[in-house]
């Protein structure tokens, strides 16, 4: 019996007719019971399933409701695609070289297009080499430039010879921001079967902060540069109906305590109940009391507190924020109306199923911090002092700087300088230090870098740029700079206190992530907060100081300013926002921004094939991407070639800050003719697999304990007995006909969405990854690249299996049995001849996950469903098991 056609609505608007699915008409009273983000998911089955599946998606959202939890699958069809340049670059890479594959199987390879709009942002790129002067940002975008022309001229390439690929240049702004500034809708009009439709605007984005655009309403979340491919090329989102956890919140932030306070306070709250992977809905009272500014903030830290989403309902805030950021009025008519006609307006009455709650009274929030190694570790902001003293770091000598001196003081990031009132806050702080005639120690490397270029116009029409200048605050330019790793070198006084062991430093920040050496290779310490503490740490020097009690600096005469006479009110910052605030700023400062003359001076191939360069350093056709890569899938017996504790990195596994220059990875740059100086950061080569697989796990806080003592990158070839670099030992494996796996703990590949931690553990040969539990997004990168996620039972970490060198670990995972969550077979052999046995579980969630492991990745896939459509050539091992 055919599934029952759902009756669709008129929205009458402005004399326009539009279509759309009403709702509350439709499911009424149990609808209200939902969270509003499986509502949306609910709309956006209707719209994109059909038939059988399409009844059997509603049936699991409403049966969700008896137990919270659903084991169902659900296509997810976003509208667009967002991708910063460091991202976009491999992923761009991948469909350039798919494009050569078609073309050699007797394919046009123009026939290769994405599906849907991409938005790329070049904003990971931007170092802070010039700062403290007015001149900076001109003098950045100039290095900026030189060192990255090459990909540029790629990505130039890309958006000429791929429909639908649009590139925001350099000097836009962060993608975050500018997805909230410039390209979110909330609601928008599609054409369906000769109707104009309303819907919601749903996006994904290939970085882990997308959910930032959940503070206005927005339905999105990060995913890998492989998970994006599927959807670019025609294959849906699949995805287990979600868990969502409704956090409650009640009362009013109190004076002095800003969005960023709230945003480190939820991530150590919902890291604490240890939420992996499931969707976080904001609902409550105390949502009304918030901007859409600090919602964002909020937002934009789902990925460090572990969830999916971050979501904030439509109301009243959003409408403001999009009237203040310069967006039509009939676009705000337009969203208040159908989101209350379609059930997605906020309640703060409302009180959904959720399948666990938690309540958070804004009222008891106060001034913090996190640090100095992950973003959960809350501290008040005066605790920095006794939490770097239980670290026990013991000078060898005196020096002249503080035992924990403020190395970077970076106010930075998406998450923290897209709300204006953020930025005024460190403005006025500034201003009143100005007034005292405090400036920042020699030592502290200083920077101010918005997420928007309209940042300046409000800034400077407060009179706060000249403020914050004045104290060592100029703008560096607009862009990710400390965030992602792309501080510049640090002041000689700080690397000079260091190599004589001095001085442990710091790193202060108002980013999102602290984990060791992510800011700069040489700074395992670091500490977010708002930015006005950024400025107020930056004038003191000194990161072990108690400024709740202790004096920012003491005057020549004697006085101590104290924070509390340098922090701004919330009338004070209320006040400059609204004098300041001019709507028009946003579009006018993003059209000059594109304008950039530096980036559209770049000349770029016009070809539907991209004319790769053998002797480059920066871009190379990866081999992965071919039809002939087989699955990894089968029963084998392998080598650990890693075996690593708990939170390890995405950061560690690819890292993205500097190329050290005495580096394994530098010297393979240098034979090839770049500089020993100038070798930019690891993320500017991602577009070269040679490099990001020599790069894979150079991080020196990386353990591994397949042997004590290895050296930095480096493992022990078992067969040899030879410690070798990692790469090489990996080759040696390959070539012998050795499989390899990597053993780990909790919250593998915790951070970044860069699939290159998982396209490097590819490259390296490993065919299967046994640890504790993992972050969502490297989970799915890890399947997208053929490799297979398996979780290891309870308390099973790299102690307990307790591997000696020479122990070889049997894995039976045959293609034909490969299931969701599927009871895996695992036998450890140990050298003296014993077997231990125990079953892990297959970490696969879908049945698009489970394909995409038997075609051997993502772009296999991908590749074999073009040649079969288009009558092609396959190659004869296409199918083929590794």
């Amino acid at each position: 019996m055919p599934a029952p056609t759902i009756p669709t609505a008129e929205l009458a608007f402005e004399g326009r007719t539009l279509r759309c699915f009403d709702l509350p008409a439709l499911y009424g009273a149990r609808l209200t019971r939902l969270p509003v983000v499986l509502r949306l998911l609910l709309e956006n089955a209707l719209r994109s399933m059909r038939g059988a599946e399409r009844r059997a998606a509603i049936d699991a959202l409403f049966g969700w409701l008896e137990t919270g939890t659903s084991e169902a699958e659900i296509a997810f069809q976003p509208g667009r695609v967002l991708m910063h340049d460091t991202t976009s670059t491999p992923a761009l890479v991948d469909i350039a070289a798919m494009r050569d594959a078609l073309a050699e199987s007797g394919i046009d390879p123009s026939v290769l297009n994405p599906g849907l709009p991409v938005d790329v942002s070049v904003d990971h790129s931007l170092a802070v080499e010039a700062f403290a002067r007015k001149d900076a940002p001109e003098l950045n975008m100039q290095h900026e430039i030189r060192r990255n022309a090459e990909r540029y001229r790629f990505l130039r390439w890309a958006s000429k010879a791929l429909a639908g690929v649009h590139i925001n240049p350099p000097g836009t702004g962060i993608m975050h921001t500018i997805n909230l500034e410039q390209l979110a809708t909330v609601v928008t009009t599609e054409q369906r079967d000769g109707a104009e439709w309303v819907v919601p605007d749903m996006m994904i984005g290939t970085d882990s902060h997308t959910p930032m655009i959940n503070g206005i309403g927005v339905l999105g979340w990060g995913v890998g540069g492989l998970e994006a491919q599927t959807v670019m090329f025609g294959m849906p989102t699949m995805l287990r109906i979600p868990e969502v956890i409704g956090v409650r919140l009640t009362g009013a932030l109190p004076p002095g305590v800003l969005a960023t306070d709230l945003a480190l306070t939820m991530t150590q709250r919902l890291r604490a109940i240890g939420v992996a992977g499931e969707f976080v809905e904001y609902f409550g009272p105390g949502v009304a009391t918030l901007t859409a500014g600090d919602r964002s903030v909020v937002a934009n830290m789902a990925p460090e507190y572990g969830a999916t989403t971050g979501y904030f309902p439509i109301d009243g805030e959003t409408l403001v924020y999009l009237r203040a950021t310069g967006r039509p009025e009939a676009q705000l008519r337009l969203v208040e109306a159908y989101a209350r006609r379609a059930g997605f307006w906020f309640d703060p009455a409302a009180n959904p199923r959720y399948t666990r709650t938690i309540e958070v009274d804004l009222g008891a929030i106060g001034m913090h911090v996190a640090g100095p190694r992950r973003p959960q570790d809350l501290h008040g902001y005066g605790d920095t002092g006794r939490v770097l003293a239980q670290l026990g770091f013991a000078p060898r000598e005196d020096g002249a700087l503080p035992p924990h001196p403020v190395a970077i003081a970076a106010i930075t990031s998406c998450t923290n300088t897209s709300d204006p009132r953020l930025l005024i806050a460190a403005g006025l702080l500034a201003r009143k230090a100005r007034a005292l005639g405090l400036k920042v120690p020699h030592w502290v490397k200083t920077s101010l870098a918005p997420g928007s270029p309209a940042a300046a116009s409000y800034l400077e029409r407060a009179g706060l740029l000249d403020d914050l200048g004045a104290v060592g605050f100029d703008i560096v330019g607009y862009g990710c700079t400390t965030c992602i790793g792309n501080p510049g070198p640090l002041t000689e006084p700080i690397r000079q206190a260091q190599d004589a062991g001095q001085s442990k430093a710091v790193a202060i920040l108002s980013g999102n992530r602290n984990f060791p050496g992510r800011v700069h290779p040489d700074i395992e310490l670091s500490f977010i907060m708002s930015p006005p503490l950024v400025v107020a740490f930056g004038l003191c020097g000194d990161a072990a100081r108690d400024l709740s009690r202790e004096p920012v600096q003491t005057l020549a005469d004697g006085r101590a300013v104290q924070l509390a006479s340098l922090w701004p009110t919330r009338e004070e910052i209320d006040t400059c926002r609204a004098a300041s605030a001019d709507p028009a700023d946003y579009k006018r400062a993003f059209g000059i921004a594109t304008g950039n003359p530096l980036w559209h001076a770049l000349e770029a191939p016009d070809t539907p094939r991209f004319p790769w360069d053998a002797n480059s350093t920066a871009l190379r056709r990866p081999p992965f991407a071919a039809a002939s890569e087989g699955s990894q899938l089968g029963h084998y017996s392998a080598y650990p070639l890693l075996v690593l504790g708990d939170d390890i990195t995405t950061d560690h596994i690819s890292p993205a800050s500097a190329i050290p220059p005495n580096s394994l990875v530098a010297d393979f740059l240098v034979e090839r003719g770049d500089r020993r100086d100038d070798l930019n950061v690891f993320a500017s080569r991602r577009g070269n697999w040679e490099v990001m697989m020599r790069a894979a796990f150079h991080s020196k806080t990386l353990v591994n304990h397949v042997a004590p003592g290895l050296p930095l990158a480096h493992t022990l070839h078992v067969p040899s007995g030879e410690v070798l670099p990692i790469w090489e030992a990996a080759r040696r494996y390959r070539e012998a006909g050795d499989a390899v796996v990597l053993v780990a703990g909790e919250r593998y590949g915790t951070g970044s969405s860069r699939d290159w931690a998982a396209k490097g553990q590819r490259l390296l040969g490993v065919r299967a990854v046994l640890a504790l539990s993992y972050e969502r997004i490297h989970r799915s990168n890890l399947i997208g690249m053929g490799i297979l996620p398996l979780r290891l039972p309870a308390g099973m970490d790299h102690a307990a299996l307790a591997l000696r060198p020479g122990d070889r670990i049997e894995i039976d995972a045959e293609a034909s049995a490969i299931q969701t969550r599927l009871s895996v077979p695992v036998i450890v052999h140990r050298t003296d001849g014993k077997q231990e046995s125990f079953n892990a579980t297959a970490a696969v969630e879908t049945q698009l996950e489970v394909e995409l492991l038997r075609q051997g990745g993502v772009i296999p896939a991908i590749l074999k469903k073009i040649i079969a459509e288009h009558g092609g050539t396959l190659p004869e091992d296409a199918n083929a098991t590794a």
